[in-house]
């Protein structure tokens, strides 16, 4: 199946997210294989868009669990990262924050609905945290809603992540 991830409320380029004062003036977030970012948009792109493959797997239990390029985290425990990175005059990005989309936290009529009608999983992200700055850790409601959309339908996301 696959997911698309909709990222809105971006914080702009810059931001000042310690308590040691560093700024970072040219941020960036893409999706995270560890600690490298790839389809990078800038923090003040009006919204981001990515979709990835990833397979649902139903374990003996009945629960799914989740495999894919993108997928990190033991089972019991996976999830998708966004990553953070200040990009160098050089153009090398630097991490300095992620964020978790946590795939076993999702409502499992959600992924039976996408898995039996080949849709596809949707997420909305806020991007912004309470003091303006880029989101991190953990993802929860009102800040991340997940729903099935059709698969066939032809909004063609912004970057796509190889699966």
């Amino acid at each position: 199946m696959f997911i698309e991830i909709e990222g809105t409320n971006l914080p702009g380029r810059s931001c000042h997210p310690n308590v040691t004062g560093e700024s970072y003036d040219n941020i960036h977030v893409g999706l995270g294989i560890n600690q490298h970012p790839i389809d990078l948009f800038p923090g003040d792109a009006p919204a981001t868009r990515w979709r990835v493959e990833v397979r649902a797997i139903r374990s003996d239990d009945g629960s799914f669990d989740f495999r894919g390029r993108f997928v990190h985290g033991p089972r019991g425990d996976r999830f998708l990262y966004l990553n953070w990175v200040n990009v160098g005059p050089d153009g090398s990005p630097h991490l300095f924050r992620r964020a978790k989309l946590t795939l076993t936290a999702i409502d499992p009529g959600l992924i039976e609905q996408a898995v039996n009608t080949n849709g596809v999983l949707a997420c909305t992200v806020n991007l912004t945290d309470a003091k303006g700055n880029p989101s991190c850790a953990r993802f929860r409601p009102p800040d991340i809603t997940w729903r099935v959309v059709d698969g066939n339908q032809s909004n063609e996301p912004s970057r796509w992540g190889e699966a």
